[in-house]
């Protein structure tokens, strides 16, 4: 099912010189008037196309985040402190990131009656009871980044039953894809750099822990829809439904690549989720959307420097289906 239309609406995108944030920019700009808010903190300068207004300054700052808001019509929230390891060592900060600056995002939204789709996260679970994890599963998250984010989360819904106010919260699970780089980078990005410099490919522990890795075209199609559905107040998992095990993605990566890396283990990290992967049936059912990109496709795109882009997503699909 294609993404639905977004026209003539101004459209801010926090965090929109970022991974995830400049996708959607991309999806957006040609058709939206589209501000960017951000930081550059850990965001890209060069990631803001010259259609969008940028808007550089700190979310925590009032005055830059009103001036951001003034007269907007729907936020994709994506700003955030995303380093679980940052959130340990100075959970005050990212409190004041995560929660406080997103908090007044939402009062800023009811002063504009604007939509808000906000960026969750399956941090918000902690070790899963059961899998896959639906929306209903138990949360109990396990560092300060999962506790912000699910606190963001309550608000999010909180505010659509209490104010009206249109939000949707979608819970990212493993999200991967091209401008994923940094201190922070993703599990895949990592194992890309190390395969094609022929290093080791090293995994925390035994790498027979799950994950669900969802590529980040997917993910912008989810906001697309989130942005247009009528299930307001409502949070949804963003996944694929699938895992995939972290010793078959070393090999699937090293494969790609054709590269000569050995795979080698060290200690796990302390408190490490062993599985998680997410019950999409929810965001199936209610905003029409389901994953395009399977994992070996997304990896073999990365090392082809292929664009899976959301307004290019179906013949890339169709055309590695007919290669198969």
């Amino acid at each position: 099912m294609d993404s639905p239309a977004i026209r003539d609406r101004t459209v801010l995108v926090t965090g929109g010189a970022g991974f995830i944030g400049s996708h959607l920019v991309d999806a957006l700009v040609s058709d939206n008037d589209v501000r960017v808010l951000d930081d550059f903190s850990t965001g890209d300068r060069d990631r803001v196309p010259d259609g969008a207004t940028l808007i550089e300054g700190d979310l925590a700052d009032p005055e830059t985040l009103e001036r951001a808001m003034a007269g907007v019509d729907l936020v994709f929230h994506q700003a955030a402190i995303v380093s679980v390891t940052e959130s340990v060592d100075d959970p005050r900060r990212s409190h004041e990131t995560n929660l406080e600056a997103s908090l007044r995002l939402l009062e800023r939204a009811r002063v504009e009656d604007a939509r808000v789709v906000v960026a969750s996260s399956a941090a918000i679970y902690g070790h899963p009871d059961e899998l896959p994890v639906t929306e209903s599963a138990s949360t109990n998250p396990t560092s300060p980044y999962g506790v912000q984010k699910l606190a963001l989360d309550q608000y999010t819904r909180l505010y659509a039953d209490l104010y009206g106010l249109p939000t949707v919260a979608l819970r990212y699970f493993n999200v991967y894809g091209p401008r994923q780089r940094g201190p922070y980078s993703g599990v895949i990005s990592t194992f890309l750099e190390q395969a094609r410099a022929d290093e080791p490919i090293t995994i925390e522990g035994d790498g027979e822990q799950t994950r669900d890795f969802v590529h980040v075209s997917d993910v912008v199609r989810a906001n697309l829809r989130a942005a247009t559905t009528d299930s307001v107040g409502s949070a949804y998992n963003v996944g694929t439904g699938d895992r995939t095990s972290i010793q078959s993605l070393a090999e699937t990566v090293r494969d790609a690549v054709g590269s000569s890396s050995s795979i080698v283990h060290r200690d796990p990290r302390p408190g490490d989720i062993r599985h998680s992967g997410a019950d999409v049936s929810k965001a199936e059912r209610e905003l029409g959307f389901e994953s395009r990109i399977g994992l070996e496709t997304g990896i073999e795109a990365l090392v082809d420097g292929a664009d899976l882009s959301s307004r290019r997503v179906s013949s890339i699909v169709e055309s590695h289906s007919e290669g198969a």
